[in-house]
């Protein structure tokens, strides 16, 4: 039972509160536009419409044509489309070797697995102690048999912002494809496939106030990996089954009002992402801040607590009305910390402690300075509670990073 009412939500990693004026888009298209949108009559029209609207606006926020979006069930689709679709096509000129990093999402670490399974070869590059990976090894990890390298634009874990520009490069010098899930980013910060120079780019609605259930894949003019999804003609023969018009018409203002007023909303998340590290690591003895400062998500605060297990300080936030998650695989049946926190070279036990805490646009310093209050009680507390803490009090604990 929760000892406050108020709800502080810190997990916009996780998801994000659907937008009022998402709502209503949406809604308009639920209640309005009843046909199909690949009928020719009028009501198909209507609904046609949102579609095409969504399309151009979801194609203007990262600067495409609208032509070289396709909307798919959400970033997990995109991303085994664009990984598996790619994979079967090259694998006819004799390229089965595939290229990714340490630390990506479990739809692209699943995906490479799958693949393995089915003869291709898969190399996982190694991730800084900072939390990056080095264009220089993706270029090393380079082979003639290379058809795909898919390394993703911000950790969904750390926050820490890749070199994305560079391995594009790196990547289009050895005509390799490329393409990067960017469901962390797009709608957090600036986004620009043609500066960025990559074939492919995965998103997701709900990370960005709109409907879960919606997500798109760009897939650059001139690449045409194998379809994920056969049946109809739908997003131009590419992905098949009925639109989702309501999602679309979601994704599209969600995404248009994100990119509206980007650099004021990025300047707020990281006043409070800032306030809440700086005070935390000042207040809470060995508190440490996992991946890098600089080049990292505006709203992304990850921080470990040694000597204290992450679902602990979950359930205590949460009796302070506080929603964040932990840095262990604890949804996944697994008692594992994260590989995410693993691959930067944490510690086991550290792993354990570790959270993470994401804001949003509709979050306050208020919220932030109930946060760090919220922790100053609850780690002391704990921690005189934890023989993991209490036997090692004596000792000289040595959290170093691998080099």
């Amino acid at each position: 039972m929760r000892i406050v009412e108020k709800i502080v939500y810190l997990d916009n990693a996780a998801t994000t509160p659907v937008a009022p004026e998402v709502l209503e888009v949406v809604t308009k298209a639920l209640s309005g536009a009843c046909g199909n949108p690949s009928s020719h009559y009028s009501v198909g029209y209507e609904a046609k419409e949102f579609v095409d609207t969504g399309r151009a606006q979801v194609a203007k926020a990262i600067n495409c044509q609208p032509g070289e979006i396709f909307f798919t069930g959400c970033g997990s689709e995109a991303d085994n489309w664009a990984i598996k679709g790619t994979a079967l096509k090259l694998a006819k000129k004799g390229k089965k070797h595939l290229i990714t990093s340490q630390f990506e999402h479990h739809a692209v670490l699943h995906s490479m697995k799958a693949l393995e399974r089915e003869g291709f070869e898969v190399t996982y590059l190694p991730i800084t102690s900072d939390g990056f990976v080095r264009p220089e090894d993706v270029e090393a990890a380079i082979r003639p048999d290379t058809a795909l390298v898919t390394v993703m634009m911000a950790n969904n874990e750390i926050g820490t912002i890749q070199p994305i520009k560079e391995i594009a490069a790196v990547c289009k010098k050895h005509g390799v494809w490329c393409h990067t899930d960017a469901v962390q980013a797009v709608g957090a910060i600036p986004i620009d496939v043609q500066d960025l120079g990559v074939d492919m780019l995965s998103m997701s609605g709900h990370k960005f106030n709109a409907p879960k259930g919606i997500g798109a894949l760009y897939i650059r003019r001139g690449i045409l990996p194998y379809n994920l999804i056969d049946g109809g003609g739908q997003e131009g023969r590419r992905r098949a089954g009925t639109e989702n018009v309501a999602g679309i018409a979601g994704i599209g203002k969600a995404l248009e009002m994100a990119t509206g007023h980007l650099e004021e909303k990025m300047a707020h998340q990281r006043e409070l992402r800032d306030y809440t590290i700086n005070r935390i690591l000042k207040n809470i003895p060995e508190a440490r801040l996992n991946g890098g400062l600089e080049h990292r998500l505006p709203g992304n605060a990850n921080i470990s607590f040694p000597g204290l297990e992450g679902e602990t300080i979950l359930l205590d936030l949460d009796m302070h009305g506080i929603c964040a998650s932990t840095g262990s695989a604890c949804n996944s049946d697994s008692l594992d910390p994260s590989h995410v926190l693993l691959s930067i070279g944490l510690p086991e036990e550290i792993g354990h402690g570790s959270m993470r805490f994401t804001f949003g646009p509709q979050n306050t310093m208020e919220e932030a300075e109930y946060l760090c209050q919220t922790l100053e009680e609850v780690i002391p507390r704990r921690r005189a509670m934890s023989c993991m803490w209490l036997q090692s009090e004596n000792t000289v604990r040595d959290f170093n990073l691998k080099k």
